[in-house]
């Protein structure tokens, strides 16, 4: 199992909202980020997964938002890797902010499946080991 730093950063102005809190869609945004930020920890840069023609569409996400964050806060993001069968893979996430004392923000979860570049799945432990042992290095065994 991989160990991961947090994904950190600021809320921008631009992302909230009327209320003076970050708008619900940009936590998807954020989960984004935070997967990438991942697989550069990996040692396995997005870019480089996307050059050699496997792409990580999502499937679903949900979210379930618990404490608000607003402009200016500094906050984390906390990826899992929580199922991976070499094809589709779900991660769970815990958004913290940091501002507020450590308060949980929110909770989401995405799945995704391996693909190549026409959209069908792949068996990356077959078709691409390196990228194959990147998640299964990572999943977490609850």
């Amino acid at each position: 199992m991989a160990e991961f730093k947090p994904f950190k950063r600021k809320a921008n102005y631009y992302e909230t909202d009327k209320m003076a809190i970050v708008h619900h869609s940009n936590y998807i945004r954020f989960l984004e980020e935070a997967r990438i930020d991942m697989l550069s920890q990996a040692g396995y840069p997005f870019d480089r997964m996307e050059a050699e023609g496997v792409w990580i569409p999502v499937l679903s996400v949900e979210c379930s938002y618990k404490y608000p964050i607003r402009f200016g806060d500094e906050f984390e993001v906390r990826p899992k890797v929580t199922e991976f069968n070499g094809c589709k893979m779900e991660l769970t996430y815990e958004i913290i902010n940091i501002t507020a004392g450590g308060k949980l923000s929110a909770v989401a979860k995405t799945s995704h499946c391996l693909t190549d570049v026409n959209m069908r799945p792949i068996r990356s432990q077959k078709t691409h080991p390196e990228i194959y042992k990147v998640f299964a290095e990572a999943l977490i065994k609850e």
